[in-house]
């Protein structure tokens, strides 16, 4: 098993190579408006960090999200062309799962990312392997009461600590997290999501409802 993953769902750009048991080389960067560019660059240098040529992968994991559609979209789009090119599985994990992984914490929290629009991403979690509500997006305000005396790990948490006032890191996912999620799923004979957008609501970009109309003369 040599797992090659990656996620763009948050403002990390961050790719990993797990090889079953560990972890073997990994690289993140903080950068929320430049996915498309940092991300094959990051592959690149992961491969070549581990020692291994891109046709070794046998598997692709991507961070499913919830995201932002933009930078969402670019992490899916590249495992799904590396995956075509070469005929290997892509397997999805939810972004909120990956941070849970990270954070290590016993008994129950919460998972929070930026939804923008003064709004976060969140799921709670029994154990870090155990999510038991979510994904959603609401205004933080509005999940408060829900998640008192809770702690929140994440960025959410980071951004409106009035609302989570016990925040927890890492803030950010790392494709490391969702790679030893993966594998351990894997191992034990659980599948593992599809490819596809947790977008939860609609992309901020609009199609405008009345063009004007322009007759030739």
């Amino acid at each position: 098993m040599l797992l090659l993953a990656l996620d763009t769902a948050t403002p990390a750009v961050t790719v990993a190579l797990h090889d079953g048991s560990a972890v073997v080389a990994a690289s993140s960067q903080v950068d929320a408006r430049r996915h498309g560019e940092l991300l094959l660059p990051a592959v690149d240098r992961v491969l070549a960090e581990a020692g291994v040529e891109l046709p070794s992968v046998t598997a692709l994991v991507v961070g499913t999200g919830p995201g932002p559609y933009t930078g969402l979209r670019v992490g899916l789009m590249t495992a799904d062309t590396l995956g075509l090119a070469l005929g290997v599985p892509v397997h999805g994990v939810c972004t909120l799962d990956g941070l849970a992984h990270a954070a290590g914490l016993d008994g129950p929290f919460a998972v929070a990312t930026d939804a923008r629009r003064k709004e976060v991403y969140w799921a709670r979690y029994a154990d870090p392997r155990t999510r038991v509500s979510g994904p959603a997006v609401d205004r933080p305000a509005d999940i408060a009461d829900e998640l008192a005396g809770l702690p929140v790990v994440g960025a959410g948490a980071r951004l409106y600590p009035d609302a989570f006032p016990d925040g927890r890191d890492p803030e950010h996912v790392s494709a490391a997290a969702l790679a030893s999620v993966a594998a351990e799923r894997l191992r034990a004979g659980v599948a593992l999501d599809p490819p596809r957008p947790l977008y939860l609501r609609r992309p901020d970009a609009q199609v405008p409802k009345n063009y004007k109309v322009v007759t030739p003369q």
